[in-house]
């Protein structure tokens, strides 16, 4: 899902590190990205000579759609995307089709349908969900993503909203050593999601999962200076009992 290509005089070229701002600054919705990717072509430059091209695709969402852009041998695909979700490899189109193995899970209580021979029961709750790949693999974690994410129940405030969302992503979330790579291990390094309509960015890090907000509306966001804020990593812990001196 990630072949770049040389630059081409028939394209408008963008190299990888520069899509997303390319695409933010040009586009309001979906619809305006659908229609600038037309004539692109993501380029195999690199940042410099020591940080080669990552193999990348995205996902780009308004509040009416979701598209995946991934540059493949056969060029720039643009698929619609509606569960809402992105992992990484392999491309778009196998993972919505791998979806079709897990047709039978549902969060509802299953029926016996393996034999009317047997009296089979449940014994458990949640039954309903068996089958639903747990492991950290890639194409699993965008099963685990999309059953979680289709079914999951809002509230009605934003707190409810956001705290629901950040539960959707704890349910693919990467533990400090269950996933070795070379010396080192997979990790989430951070979480995070944004209201655009209050314009309030919230995020978690790996050790703090209480949850840290920007209001990036109390900013002057027509400045040409560069807002920084240094992220929270200090996790505070509420000790109910603590005495009071």
């Amino acid at each position: 899902n990630a072949v770049y290509h040389t630059i081409s005089s028939d394209a408008e070229n963008i190299a990888p590190f520069e899509f997303i701002p390319w695409i933010l600054c040009k586009c309001k919705t979906v619809a305006d990205a659908e229609k600038l990717l037309e004539n692109i072509n993501i380029t195999d430059e690199a940042v410099n000579n020591k940080m080669p091209p990552t193999p990348l695709h995205w996902i780009i969402s308004d509040r009416e759609k979701s598209i995946t852009v991934e540059q493949t041998k056969l060029g720039m695909r643009v698929y619609e995307n509606p569960v809402g979700v992105l992992t990484n490899s392999p491309p778009f189109d196998m993972q919505l089709f791998n979806l079709s193995n897990y047709m039978n899970i549902s969060p509802e209580e299953p029926e016996n349908k393996f034999s009317d021979k047997l009296n089979l029961k449940t014994y458990s709750r949640g039954m309903g969900g068996i089958g639903l790949p747990g492991d950290l693999s890639s194409m699993s974690r965008f099963v685990r993503a999309c059953f979680t994410n289709l079914n999951s129940i809002y509230g009605k405030t934003e707190t409810e909203i956001v705290n629901q969302f950040f539960h959707i992503l704890y349910s693919v979330y990467q533990q400090k050593g269950c996933a070795k790579v070379g010396e080192g291990y997979e990790i989430t390094n951070y979480s995070s999601c944004c209201n655009t309509d209050t314009g309030i960015y919230y995020y978690t890090t790996y050790n703090n999962l209480s949850i840290n907000a920007v209001d990036m509306y109390k900013e002057n966001l027509d400045s040409n200076k560069l807002i920084v804020y240094n992220i929270i990593e200090q996790e505070k812990i509420n000790i109910q009992n603590q005495a009071i001196s």
